[in-house]
């Protein structure tokens, strides 16, 4: 079930990504957190941004450490890693 919504988040995450990291190779540990900050910040789930980075792990030279800063990252940013949600 794709819609032009998801699409649009899509092309909005890609381009964060572009503005933070560059390049898959190009893509470190410093750089992934500011990655998921500004998708933070756009309204854009760190979880949904990390599952499509994952995606792309054989391209990034440092995937291991990558990956556990911004799987520490978005623990620290999510309650119990899912979405925080406002609605009691």
């Amino acid at each position: 079930m794709s819609s032009a919504n998801d699409l649009s988040i899509q092309k909005k995450m890609e381009n964060i990504f572009k503005n933070t990291c560059g390049t898959w190779q190009n893509c470190t540990e410093s750089n992934i957190q500011s990655f998921l900050e500004q998708c933070q910040e756009h309204s854009i789930d760190s979880q949904y941004c990390m599952s499509w980075v994952e995606q792309h792990k054989s391209q990034i030279p440092d995937w291991q450490v990558v990956s556990k800063v911004s799987l520490d990252w978005v623990n620290q940013h999510t309650s119990t890693g899912s979405p925080i949600s406002f609605t009691e």
